[in-house]
């Protein structure tokens, strides 16, 4: 460090103070943080991705820290977050990869806005029910199906393919003139 102390030797500013944590939060990071890793790793596959989840989970609970606090099952509120995010990364992970791939139906799901794509792929990779994934997404689970058929209506539109949609079981097709 130079002599005012504020730089290291480079001239980049150093990182100061580390931040204070709770002592509550500190003991829960330490009793959580390699059951957590584990479980991302075993969802996520590659070391790098669990501990960036893993990171974003911490960092999650850490602002919700003192709400959480007042919940009657802790462990079950910041299990619930670590979950998501977990989730959230595998689906970040596959949108990116079905962008890089070859296959239409991979590339017209890639394109999806991020709620119709988690939506859909939850629902119809991950067999997932509406409600799990309201719970997941933090939504009702009309919002859900709203958002799985307005996927489905965006992969039938970019696959040049007629849609029927559940409720109605009417046939849509948009023409080229009606989407301009």
């Amino acid at each position: 460090m130079t002599a005012n102390g504020d730089l290291f030797e480079d001239d980049s500013p150093s990182l100061g103070e580390p931040l204070a944590l709770p002592l509550e939060f500190e003991a829960h990071y330490i009793t959580n943080q390699e059951a957590y890793h584990q479980y991302a790793l075993a969802y996520l596959k590659t070391y790098e991705a669990a501990e960036q989840a893993v990171h974003r989970a911490f960092i999650e609970i850490l602002r919700h820290w003192n709400t959480l606090l007042a919940e009657s099952n802790l462990q079950q509120q910041t299990w619930a977050i670590m979950r998501r995010v977990v989730i959230s990364q595998a689906l970040l992970d596959t949108q990116a990869r079905l962008a890089t791939g070859d296959h239409p139906v991979h590339k017209a799901l890639a394109k999806l806005p991020p709620k119709q794509f988690d939506a859909i792929v939850l629902r119809g990779w991950m067999n997932k029910s509406a409600e799990e994934i309201a719970w997941y997404m933090g939504i009702t689970t009309s919002t859900v199906d709203y958002h799985c058929r307005k996927a489905r209506e965006r992969l039938a539109q970019a696959l040049g393919r007629t849609s029927r949609t559940k409720k109605t079981g009417r046939t849509t097709r948009k023409t080229k003139n009606q989407g301009e």
